[in-house]
Order: C-alpha cells, then structure tokens, then sequence
C-alpha cells in the first residue's frame, strides 16, 4: 500500500512531464503518415459499418433491447471496446516501446502505462464526441446522463491499466505476450453483448446472464448505454458498480505488485 501512494505521489508531483509525455506519444503516431490523424477515425468507423451492415437492418436484423435504431445501441457499446483494446495493446508493449526511458535510473518507469493511457483517452474524447453527434443526427437531444460517459471512461482506463502494469513487465520477459493480448482482445470482445443481444442466450439459459456479468468489462458496456440511451445514473446498479471496483482494485494491486518484482530486472533485458 505504501508503493501505491508513493506512486500516486510521484503522479501528482510529475503530472506535467506525464501530460508532455502523452501529448508527444499521441503526435508521434501519425509522424510520417499522408493523412496523418486521419487514420485514426479510419479503421473504427470501417468496423462499426461493417457490424452496422451485418446485424442492422441490411443483415441479420438484430433488434436492439430499447426503443433506439440498432446504430444507436451499438456504438455505446463498441466506442468504448475500442478505447479499452488500444489502451491494453499499447499499454503491453510501452516498456519496449520507451526502452531509453527505462535505462534511465532517474526515470520512474510505472509512468509509461499512464502516458500511454492518456494518449489513448485523448483518441476516446474524439470518439465520444463522435458518438454524440451520431445522436443528434438521428434527432436525439442530450439527456444528463450523457455527463456520466466521463466516469465509465474513467472505469475503463483503471481496468485496462490494471491489466497494463501485469502485461507489460510480463512482455519484457515474455515476447508472446502481446500477441496473446491480442488475440484475447479479439475473442474477449464477443463475450460481451456489444454486437448482440444478451437476451438471445439468457431467454434459454438464464445462467448464462451470471457469466457476462463475471466479465468486468461487462459494467462498462451497460454503463455507456445506460449514459446514452435509458438515462440510468450508475448507482442504480449497486451490485455490478461494487463488483466492478473490487474486481479493479484487486487486478491494480496485482498488476502495480508484479511489476514492481520484475522492476529492477527490466533495463538488464531490454
């Protein structure tokens, strides 16, 4: 415990370098491209098409558990997937990534995770932003809740740099690491109901209802679409808002333990 506060206590005093840091990571990675910050947008909006056209209107015809066109529903779902994947890939490889950084002894290395962390909430803020305005073009004016996005994006980051502190000292070491992160990405996305219905597997096993839930990631997705859609504050889901930060604060502690053990190890492997 006192490591957490000690390093709470280096954020505060460092939060300057840690916003240059950021600033400068998220310009770095559009050095060189054509269209620069233009890629950004590119590859999601591509992918909410793609699962627009698949299970809207034009293919499956999913309907969506509220009275809101099936796009609606699926962005507060799939935006904040996003953000939580890029932080996670990102946030696993930083210490390769700023491998001078940590060869520097007057450098605190549990800073590269958060740097990369803000680089990628300065992409999300874009993309809520975007989000928005879908809604206003489909004629939906802005409810109080919408307010709320800022705390499920909060909840978001502290998950994944929960998971960035263990996967990034483990990838010094272990190589593979990022590649399994990636694939448990892409497998982790569907077994959370952003693109479908949970109803399609709960109306025939009610259990099943148990095991999305276990899924802390699961708060999140419900969180946005309560913020967006139904207006409902998060207080009103006492039980998953308590699970979700015990579940968090226990993957923090682990991930800040296991990287604090591998520490002094790491300039000697990289």
């Amino acid at each position: 415990m006192n490591y957490v506060i000690s390093l709470l206590k280096e954020i505060i005093k460092k939060r300057k370098l840690i916003w240059d840091l950021s600033k400068a990571d998220f310009r770095k990675r559009f050095v060189g491209s054509y269209f620069g910050v233009v890629w950004m947008f590119v590859q999601p909006i591509v992918t909410v098409l793609i699962y627009f056209l698949i299970f809207g209107p034009y293919g499956f015809k999913s309907s969506p558990p509220v009275p809101a066109p099936y796009v609606l529903w699926l962005v507060p779902g799939i935006v904040p997937w996003f953000f939580y994947a890029e932080a996670l890939n990102t946030g696993t490889g930083c210490l390769q990534e700023y491998s001078y950084l940590v060869k520097k002894v007057v450098f605190q290395v549990e800073m590269l995770p958060i740097i990369k962390l803000i680089s990628c909430v300065m992409v999300h803020g874009f993309f809520v932003l975007i989000m928005m305005g879908l809604y206003f073009c489909y004629g939906w004016w802005p409810m109080l809740t919408w307010i709320q996005v800022i705390y499920y994006s909060f909840a978001a980051s502290m998950l994944a740099l929960a998971f960035a502190y263990l996967t990034s000292a483990v990838n010094v070491f272990f190589k593979d690491m990022a590649q399994i992160v990636g694939i448990c990405l892409q497998f982790g996305m569907w077994m959370v109901p952003i693109m479908y219905d949970e109803a399609m597997f709960t109306q025939k096993a009610p259990w099943i209802s148990v095991l999305f839930k276990l899924n802390p990631f699961y708060y999140i997705v419900v969180g946005y679409r309560d913020s967006m859609l139904t207006g409902n504050w998060f207080w009103e889901r006492p039980t998953l808002t308590l699970y979700f930060w015990s579940v968090t604060i226990v993957l923090m502690l682990l991930g800040l333990k296991v990287f604090k053990r591998l520490r002094p190890h790491f300039s000697d492997v990289l």
